[in-house]
């Protein structure tokens, strides 16, 4: 349990602040300009025409140093930097006891990651990381299957034995500094540790190829992992080069499928209805060789679209965060989360790189 912000006592509200404020960073100073409860207290980023312009644009100040926007008093900040740059800009607020909300990847290595984790415990700060996919409205959707799916009695979504992820786009020149795995797939690594029930893989297989950068541009990982539930296999692709952009995940379990697309923010449920009786006569017959060509598949399946909505994914995590500020409650994505993520890339990266 995190300590509670100092809330402002008078007027409830929570002073805010955002570190970095490129292309994301720019989107969480305007969501906490626009939160009730919330006051933007400022901007901080190292190009002065970048932060005065953002500060500008949203009525709130611009300072040139992580300790001034300290200095000028707040309870949480989102740290939006390149990676590279987490732990140092982050240090000097967790030390401080103020909560960090850092967009993913947590850190460029499992060592920054356990040294914020470290940090964050050791002063009560409330940290979370920003997987912003945890927030999509097909991955929520699904979420509220799996419950429902427990509260029936049932596996769907619940016993996944296999996961095929893609993740492809066209390049776009971004983040080219590293590797594919830390870039995109670190998303689809933190949903996917996170149905296995927050366990790290036990195996990693990986190939990928370096064909514009000096880093990874296309990967496909094998990764292994033994649950509670048993054994489950995921095959994970991420490319920077493709022609066109992808993001899916089909998940498949004993009694049910699932399949998820996050681009148009949609997914399906592949239930069988069939009963364990039925079952049986039908794997009799086609161990007898029985031509069921003539049987209506759809007859033992239902199919069932996700019930997906249309909120805020970022408005909807920056919520979370505050919440957890307010209350001290553990973050949804909290530091181990985030550092299991980072430990499964290098693993990947690694395992690429052996074979290189």
């Amino acid at each position: 349990m995190k300590k509670p912000a100092s809330v402002n006592t008078e007027t409830g509200v929570l002073r805010c602040g955002t570190v970095g404020v490129g292309r994301m960073g720019r989107h969480h100073a305007r969501k906490y300009s626009t939160l009730e409860g919330v006051e933007l207290v400022g901007v901080v980023d190292e190009s002065e025409d970048r932060r005065e312009t953002t500060a500008e644009s949203l009525g709130c100040r611009a300072f040139a140093t992580e300790q001034d926007l300290i200095d000028a008093g707040v309870d949480a900040v989102s740290i939006a930097v390149p990676t590279t740059y987490h732990l140092k800009c982050a240090r000097p607020f967790l030390e401080a006891g103020i909560a960090c909300l850092i967009e993913k990847p947590l850190a460029n290595t499992p060592e920054e990651a356990r040294e914020m984790a470290t940090l964050a415990k050791r002063s009560g700060a409330t940290l979370m990381v920003g997987h912003i996919e945890r927030f999509n409205p097909a991955v929520r959707a699904l979420e509220q299957a799996q419950r429902q799916a427990m509260g029936d009695g049932g596996q769907l979504g619940v016993s996944p034995r296999f996961l095929e992820v893609h993740r492809v786009s066209p390049m776009t020149f971004r983040s080219v500094d590293v590797s594919v795995v830390m870039d995109m797939m670190i998303h689809d690594l933190d949903v996917v540790i996170w149905l296995m029930e927050g366990k790290e893989p036990v195996e990693v297989q990986a190939s990928g190829v370096a064909v514009l950068t000096e880093h990874e541009d296309v990967c496909n990982a094998r990764l292994t992992f033994e649950t509670s539930r048993g054994r489950c296999v995921a095959n994970v692709t991420a490319s920077r080069l493709a022609l066109k952009t992808e993001r899916k995940t089909r998940i498949i379990g004993e009694n049910g499928y699932v399949s998820i697309d996050y681009a148009a923010k949609k997914g399906m449920l592949i239930r069988k209805i069939a009963n364990s009786i039925q079952m049986d006569e039908v794997r009799e017959e086609l161990r007898k060789g029985t031509d069921l060509s003539d049987l209506n598949y759809h007859e033992i399946l239902t199919m069932e679209p996700l019930e997906i909505d249309d909120a805020d994914q970022l408005e909807m995590e920056i919520n979370a965060f505050l919440e957890c500020v307010r209350t001290g409650a553990t973050p949804p994505i909290d530091a181990e989360a985030g550092f299991a993520a980072v430990r499964t890339a290098q693993r990947i990266i690694e395992a690429v790189r052996r074979d290189w």
